[in-house]
């Protein structure tokens, strides 16, 4: 009798959240993954530079900081919408660029194009810490797994279309009007994204304003044990997690030599990976809980490592079904963790102070998400044209790569297993729904009836 009510259902509106999450992948997807990697390596960029672009937009989360003091003067839906209207202008601007060709040199049209990203990034930083204390405040705490289920899915539909879009545009050889076009498409999206952002359902700030004179106590909060150990495990992540999409572009471009229509194609099946975590979820997440699906997570991240570091070092073939295979998994655990970790930090995450807990908890996992790609492009620029055989494998800047990133989701597994979830079942039973108890209910629909 103690179960929650099967009758609690998502809040009215909410569709508005779904459509505005479709229209901003639409828009985002472009400006902050493989297409604008793709276009700053048309303009020579190296790979500590495609790691400055790919750690840009989380490590510019460090805005929320200063800007959680002003959600409760502003309120959530203003703040979230005066951010993301910024945004797109930028985006407007960021396509304009490939046209100044005519009278710019590449490395100028580079830096034009860091710098306007460096706006459009510290405007989301800034407006994106109300996002999860608005949604945490809107959906019960019953259905959470389940809206974060969907809101997942919807993103990683709309990812996957925007990016076969991106490969009819771009084509094998892009000229700087299709990347133009392209651009174009983004802002017109993120134009449309905020029509739906303005009708999702407002809701009060009940929180105190912080006007306290000793300031807000921020390494108290870090202390606090259940949040402290899910921030560690975040920080893990990051780090190795961080410049994934953009250095497996680059490993496509430079040592399979796949051209930018091709590369597109195949990294949109990471988000029919992402999608298939609907399915893989369902209602799981609320009734397993998040550290089960975390720690399966992770564990599998260092499996997928293990294939890209085969591909990369010669060991297994670069075919289209090994590599479409890698992008699946890797589009499907990025969405589990996402889901997951978010679902656990609404649920310790206290309602006195929420405002500047998700702002820290945003803040110390995008940092290291922003920080760890520079330092990845570091690295393989360091190694350069060098190589060796070692272990059957040919030893290049991408084989280390992907052999260091399975040690750092190595490490992220093992601080993963110190969270604290009371009531979350263990990974056993997340195992045994998974491979046993799910099949056998799928059979059963078909087995002859008397």
């Amino acid at each position: 009798m103690n179960e929650p009510p099967p009758t609690q259902s998502l809040p009215r509106g909410i569709q508005n959240a779904f459509l505005f999450a479709a229209f901003n992948a639409l828009s985002f997807q472009i400006v902050q993954s493989s297409p604008i990697i793709l276009y700053a390596k048309s303009l020579g960029a190296k790979a500590t530079v495609l790691g400055i672009i790919a750690g840009m937009m989380p490590l510019l989360v460090i805005s929320q900081i200063p800007a959680a003091n002003y959600i409760n003067r502003i309120g959530f839906k203003r703040f979230v919408l005066a951010g993301w209207s910024m945004r797109v202008l930028f985006i407007f601007a960021i396509a304009l660029v490939p046209l100044t060709g005519a009278f710019l040199d590449p490395g100028n049209q580079l830096a034009l194009l860091i710098g306007l990203l460096f706006c459009f990034n510290l405007s989301r930083g800034i407006s994106s810490c109300a996002w999860l204390p608005w949604i945490t405040a809107l959906i019960p705490a019953q259905v959470r797994g389940r809206y974060l289920s969907l809101d997942q899915a919807v993103l990683n539909f709309a990812s996957f279309v925007v990016f076969l879009i991106g490969a009819a545009v771009l084509g094998k050889t892009p000229g700087a009007g299709h990347f133009s076009a392209l651009f174009l498409f983004s802002a017109i999206a993120g134009a449309i994204s905020l029509n739906f952002l303005k009708r999702i359902p407002d809701v009060p700030v009940t929180e105190e304003p912080a006007k306290s004179r000793s300031g807000v106590p921020w390494m108290a909060m870090l202390r606090y044990p259940p949040f402290w150990k899910l921030i560690r495990t975040i920080i893990g992540w990051s780090a190795a997690y961080g410049g994934m999409t953009a250095f497996t572009v680059a490993f496509l471009k430079v040592k399979v030599d796949m051209p930018e229509g091709q590369i597109l194609m195949i990294t949109s099946i990471t988000f029919i990976g992402g999608l298939s975590s609907l399915w893989f979820l369902g209602s799981r997440l609320d009734r397993l809980g998040s550290k089960p699906v975390i720690t399966f997570a992770l564990a599998a991240w260092i499996a997928v490592m293990g294939g890209w570091a085969a591909l990369a070092g010669e060991a297994l073939p670069a075919t289209l079904g090994i590599v479409l295979l890698l992008q699946f998994l890797m589009g499907l655990l990025a969405a589990l963790i996402n889901m997951s970790t978010n679902r656990l930090a609404m649920a310790v995450i206290p309602v006195m102070g929420r405002n500047h807990f998700f702002a820290l908890y945003s803040v110390l996992g995008s940092v290291t998400l922003g920080v760890s790609p520079i330092a990845w492009g570091v690295l393989i620029d360091a190694i350069g044209e060098r190589h060796w055989q070692w272990l059957g494998l040919d030893w290049n800047r991408y084989t280390v790569f992907f052999a260091v990133a399975g040690l750092a989701f190595t490490v992220a597994l093992a601080l993963s297993r110190r969270l604290e979830e009371p009531e979350a079942a263990s990974m056993e039973k997340l195992l045994k729904e998974l491979l046993i108890q799910s099949p056998q209910k799928f059979l059963l629909r078909f087995w002859p009836r008397n």
